[in-house]
């Protein structure tokens, strides 16, 4: 497929899938027009780098995880380096819901107190 209908089927920008190919982390072939073609594996590689950036990994760190889906083997070194990404995640994970059950508590202090219609009322009352 050529690159704007991976572009389409990923809701990712052309431009971010040129950026991808810069970084090492996609790969496609070249028409003898010079066209970039991408497998249509290219879908699932591109979901995978967004959902990995969407988790805060650098395209660098996200390079040397590529090996590991590809071929699904990996070296001590990229082992270490995924349990590490995946520690580093769940870290932020366990954060972000200590985060979300204190606004819960929030939210049920302020139900039982009562919500007011305007900014100020509360202040006035």
């Amino acid at each position: 497929m050529k690159i704007g209908e991976l572009a389409q089927r990923t809701g990712v920008s052309v431009r971010s899938l040129r950026y991808y190919e810069q970084q090492g982390l996609l790969d496609s072939t070249r028409t003898p027009g010079g066209q970039r073609v991408y497998a249509p594996e290219a879908v699932d590689r591109v979901e995978l780098i967004q959902l990995l950036y969407a988790a805060g990994l650098p395209s660098r760190t996200i390079l040397t995880l590529i090996p590991c889906v590809t071929t699904g083997h990996a070296t001590r070194d990229m082992y270490a380096k995924v349990r590490h990404e995946r520690t580093s995640l769940q870290d932020r994970i366990d954060e972000l819901t200590r985060a979300r059950d204190q606004l819960d508590e929030i939210m049920e202090q302020v139900r039982r107190a009562g919500i007011t219609e305007e900014a100020g009322a509360a202040e006035a009352a």
